[in-house]
């Protein structure tokens, strides 16, 4: 799907793209990556967090904002028949968060999703943002690929595979099953893996990490959003099925993390304790050549995402309720 020139009336009819939650981490990248690409963006977002990241894109006569929540049906109903790609990025992200709050965690991610789905048309795209961790407790010696049987061991990723069961058995539907995502964002998060072990480096200088052969896969944000432009762009061939998203060189351990952060800052100790163990449980590889296969490749390095987020958090340096 992409913009085409309309014979009828000689004009140029942009493609029109609207993203729930497009303010947050991944939303506020992949927004600037539509708009430069020609897309007309609605962001549909209830702001939670107080951010002020989409305010570079308000100049933009492509770009639009809705204030408003994912849930909201009656709000959803004008919305949704605006537009002809669907990117549902609303959500409460992440098990400690959805375990504080599973009321709010279900209906934001899977009953939003549910409702959006409902009320759209079977020729609206659905790009779908799941998640990887449905593969649950792996042994990390063997690729977890799309067929690998799904056994997630948290409330957040058994909403995201409810969810992404519903879409797939609906018509015009793409689901990207995420790895970890790394990098920086104008609404910034600290809670992702890479994102922290480099923050603690920077900040802290150490660490003590758990459960050290634990193995995950990692991608860069930007590369998550160019992901969504390409499906986007070849839906036609990739409606249907999901797909693994992930930087096939970083399917790696916590521990081979933490020693390549190390290698850009030297003073960096790390602790990994025998002692102990780490809540999240998760361990697994990732096999992405169903992506590769369909024309999509990640392509930036962990490398580059720890010198670009090395760089960012000396910005970062006086932080609310910190003292130095």
């Amino acid at each position: 799907m992409d913009n085409f020139l309309d014979s009828r009336y000689k004009t140029f009819v942009k493609t029109r793209v609207l993203i729930t939650g497009g303010a947050g981490y991944l939303g506020s990248i992949m927004t600037a990556h539509l708009l430069a690409e020609g897309y007309q963006v609605t962001i549909l977002d209830n702001l939670l967090y107080g951010q002020s990241s989409l305010f570079q894109h308000c100049a933009n006569l492509d770009f639009d904002f809705v204030f408003g929540d994912a849930r909201d049906e009656r709000q959803l109903v004008d919305l949704i028949k605006k537009h002809d790609v669907l990117i549902p990025l609303a959500c409460i992200v992440g098990a400690p968060a959805c375990d504080r709050d599973p009321f709010t965690a279900i209906s934001v991610n899977r009953d939003a999703i549910l409702t959006l789905n409902r009320l759209r048309s079977p020729k609206q795209l659905v790009v779908y943002p799941t998640t990887n961790s449905g593969y649950g407790t792996k042994s990390g010696d063997h690729f977890c690929t799309e067929e690998t049987p799904l056994e997630p061991i948290s409330l957040y990723g058994r909403v995201k595979v409810e969810a992404e069961a519903a879409l797939l058995a609906s018509p015009n539907t793409i689901s990207l099953r995420l790895a970890t995502v790394f990098g920086m964002s104008p609404r910034m998060r600290l809670d992702l893996l890479v994102n922290d072990f480099v923050y603690r480096a920077v900040t802290d200088r150490f660490i003590v990490v758990f459960e050290k052969d634990f193995k995950r896969n990692f991608i860069h944000i930007r590369d998550v959003a160019d992901c969504f432009l390409h499906c986007i762009q070849n839906s036609a061939k990739m409606v249907g099925r999901a797909y693994n998203a992930g930087l096939d060189s970083a399917n790696i351990s916590k521990e081979e993390l933490a020693l390549a952060i190390k290698k850009r800052v030297p003073d960096f100790y790390i602790h990994f304790s025998e002692i102990s163990e780490d809540p999240d449980k998760r361990n697994y590889i990732v096999s992405n050549q169903r992506l590769r296969e369909a024309g999509f490749e990640a392509k930036r390095s962990l490398d580059d995402g720890i010198c670009e987020l090395i760089k960012g958090y000396r910005m970062m340096k006086r932080l609310a309720f910190k003292n130095v």
